[in-house]
């Protein structure tokens, strides 16, 4: 690297790191709280009536639990699932074919200490797997089969639905791996169909998000950057972009994808030592800037882009905070 290039990197971390420069912003909801640790949240939006979408956060324990929020911040308990070993982080998708007349919104979620991901409907939380789908299930090595990030893709090139999955610590190569959905006679299935992308061995990597609407996935490898592949399998396993890692004091964090109406959108990933979140522009990767949303050690986040209701009129973005709590903001504050 050339001595210009270290100069302008050192200044972007300089600048990055120091969270009083920049304006606290506060959420318009701070949730109540859960019994322990606060990890990833995610957003359901209700199609009949948006004033009445869920968001779910997971409650990191061995006692642990997926929390079901209400716009207020409540929580809504005939809809938390509890008696969960550790689950680590969360993802919503819509119309899941569960049979050939019926088609289901669906919430996944990893499950650490039973090294499983569990699938189950929403808005009913009725459980599909049958109790849980073994991933990693040919690891050898100790912490290589305990699942940590997950998100869902909703496949525009036929339709079917994946879960694409994270772990504790892996190889360098072939550290995700990607289950297709399947759902027949007997039930809902999760079949491996790749092992693909990097990972830098620094930390872990937890946080993962899909573009359905660009067959695109992201995930923080922490410590070194934001990585970028296809989430179509046909299309390859080739690394399309490495980014953002001058931008972050430590752990690059949670990260969603905003799509706005204007037509701009944006890549929001947490900062998370930094206490803040950097946004870049989705198309180009080019840092666009960093906000202080009044959070502490953020590890998830999610948003929407729609309207829910007379608070969040422009959108919702959720973030995790580390009081045991996840802050609501109207998204038109940030973007």
């Amino acid at each position: 690297m050339k001595l210009y290039r270290i100069l302008a990197v050192t200044a972007l971390v300089a600048v990055s790191c120091s969270k009083n420069n920049l304006p606290a912003i506060s959420p318009d909801v701070t949730t109540q709280e859960t019994l322990h640790d606060t990890d990833d949240p995610a957003i359901w939006i209700n199609k009949n009536d948006a004033s009445k979408s869920i968001v779910f956060g997971t409650d990191k324990d061995t006692d642990g639990a997926i929390y079901a929020f209400d716009l207020d911040g409540k929580i809504i308990e005939e809809k938390t699932i509890r008696g969960l070993k550790r689950p680590n982080n969360v993802d919503v998708r819509y119309d899941f074919q569960l049979n050939d007349s019926t088609k289901v919104d669906v919430l996944a979620f990893t499950e650490r200490e039973r090294q499983q991901i569990r699938l189950f409907s929403v808005p009913d939380m009725k459980p599909l797997d049958n109790g849980g789908f073994p991933v990693f299930t040919d690891a050898t090595v100790p912490e290589h089969n305990l699942p940590m990030g997950i998100s869902l893709y909703h496949s525009a090139v036929n339709g079917e639905m994946y879960a694409i999955v994270g772990r504790k610590t892996g190889p360098s190569d072939g550290y995700l791996y990607q289950y297709l959905l399947k759902s027949d006679s007997t039930g809902v299935k999760a079949e491996l169909v790749r092992k693909f992308g990097k990972f830098s061995g620094k930390k872990e990597i937890e946080a993962i998000a899909v573009d359905d609407k660009e067959g695109i996935v992201y995930y923080s490898d922490e410590g070194a950057g934001i990585h970028m592949y296809y989430a179509e399998p046909s299309k390859g396993n080739e690394e399309l972009d490495f980014f953002g890692v001058e931008y972050f004091r430590e752990d690059i964090e949670g990260l969603c994808i905003a799509d706005m109406a204007d037509g701009k959108s944006y890549i929001i990933v947490s900062n998370q030592q930094n206490h803040s979140f950097v946004i870049f522009d989705k198309e180009t990767r080019s840092f666009v800037k960093e906000l202080n949303l009044s959070t502490q050690e953020t590890d998830g986040c999610d948003v929407v882009t729609v309207p829910l209701n007379s608070v969040f009129k422009d959108g919702l973005f959720v973030a995790m905070n580390n009081d045991k709590r996840f802050f609501f903001y109207n998204l038109g504050k940030l973007l």
